[in-house]
């Protein structure tokens, strides 16, 4: 969080918090809803695209979660909490140095290590970790899904094709010569079940 924001906060600590102004779409992109009227009202707004790349880096390093999975923007003295379309990260897959695969957030910062992966009936990927729970970009979905790997280093092609696929391990097929990699067991997930499993509030 920055510097300002924290003072902001220390110097008018009863700013009471907002809904309905701030979205996070399923592509990892911020939209503002001018009439706070983003979630929860029967005119919905759709939002307006932000932009602005100062915005846009000023909402990321403020952003975050308080206790019960309701995710915000610290703007100021003022909490502006988000509505979630995909969850608190969307996730892209990137490279690194070595051309490694790895998963970055739509903040840019850097997403793992994954301790849980579960697909649901819509065919979307999601992940748990220490940062929260992630959702991967429809764009960089295929590429992820051929970058992991069983534990016996065997593509997921058999295990999504089967009718009723059991839970396996897998890690994405990152790890070089001296690195320790990461196993996380990835299974199916309902719906209804999303929130309440990966632990946030998609309207707070």
């Amino acid at each position: 969080m920055d510097d300002q924001v924290i003072a902001a906060m220390a110097r008018w600590p009863d700013v009471p918090a907002v809904r309905g102004w701030l979205s996070l779409s399923v592509r990892g992109q911020w939209r503002l809803h001018p009439c706070g009227r983003g979630w929860g009202a029967p005119d919905e707004e759709p939002g307006e695209a932000i932009t602005s790349p100062r915005i846009v880096a000023f909402i990321g390093r403020n952003y975050q979660a308080d206790d019960t999975g309701r995710w915000f923007f610290q703007n100021g003295p003022q909490r502006v909490y988000v509505r979630l379309d995909g969850a608190p990260w969307i996730l892209n897959l990137d490279t690194d140095t070595q051309g490694r695969p790895r998963l970055r957030t739509h903040t840019g910062r850097d997403y793992g290590p994954v301790t849980r992966w579960w697909l649901d009936p819509e065919g979307r990927l999601y992940s748990g970790s220490g940062q929260g729970a992630g959702l991967v970009a429809d764009r960089d979905l295929a590429r992820v899904i051929d970058a992991l790997r069983t534990a016996g280093g065997r593509p997921l092609d058999d295990w999504l094709e089967r009718p009723e696929p059991a839970g396996i391990t897998v890690r994405l097929a990152s790890a070089g010569e001296g690195d320790i990699p990461t196993d996380a067991p990835l299974g199916l997930l309902a719906t209804h079940d999303l929130e309440a499993t990966l632990g946030f509030v998609r309207r707070p």
